[in-house]
């Protein structure tokens, strides 16, 4: 669990073609715990894009980012979206900016193929990891020495933590909100959304995560 501070920051990144409730979902997750919880520490939640420009997720949902790449705050959490990722993945830019927040930012997660932009910014480094169910074939093929773990919601290595498919996006966000803050919240935060927690991720209690930006 982090430092108990009033509030924590949490970037959430997208990018054209990301699914809806990979960021949507995780979005709602830590607001509804701020409702919940208004005496006590709080989320400032955030989506953040490349550039200021308007995004086009998936089915043309229409999304205006809070922040760029070089104007957000600093993180205490940062969460990155799945989607059709293939393109984010060859950016030089966006690979560089999520190698430098590993190295500052306390925790990194990803959402169902937000795996994949971990991966190529070498953060799941010496990580097991998950990713949707139907991209495990491609990312172990790009990715051989990351070894992923299949029909689980997430694994947490501690430092990094990454999802399935879609809507275990807001499994493993509970799950994060029960690290950041307790597992009251977290259930409470659930059946307030009326959401089945399906809780059942791999936490690697012993992951040295020394290494995770190399």
């Amino acid at each position: 669990m982090l430092n108990k501070q009033p509030q924590l920051n949490i970037g959430i990144y997208l990018y054209e073609n990301a699914e809806v409730l990979d960021f949507s979902g995780p979005f709602e997750v830590f607001t509804t715990a701020n409702r919940l919880n208004q005496t006590a520490q709080q989320f400032k939640v955030f989506l953040i894009a490349e550039n200021d420009s308007s995004v086009l997720a998936r089915g043309g949902f229409c999304v205006t980012p809070h922040y760029n790449i070089d104007s957000h705050p600093p993180l205490e959490l940062l969460i990155v979206a799945g989607g059709v990722h293939a393109v984010e993945m060859q950016k030089s830019r966006i690979i560089e900016w999520l190698q430098q927040q590993a190295i500052t930012v306390p925790i990194l997660a990803s959402v169902c193929t937000g795996a994949f932009l971990l991966a190529q910014a070498g953060v799941l480094n010496g990580y097991k990891a998950t990713t949707h169910w139907s991209d495990i074939r491609q990312f172990t093929q790009m990715f051989s020495t990351i070894p992923i773990i299949e029909n689980v919601s997430w694994v947490d290595n501690q430092k990094v933590i990454t999802s399935a498919g879609i809507s275990a996006g807001i499994d493993m966000s509970l799950h994060l909100l029960s690290k950041l803050s307790s597992q009251q919240l977290a259930l409470a935060t659930a059946k307030q959304m009326e959401f089945r927690w399906n809780n059942n991720g791999l936490t690697n209690k012993n992951q040295d995560n020394s290494h995770a930006s190399d």
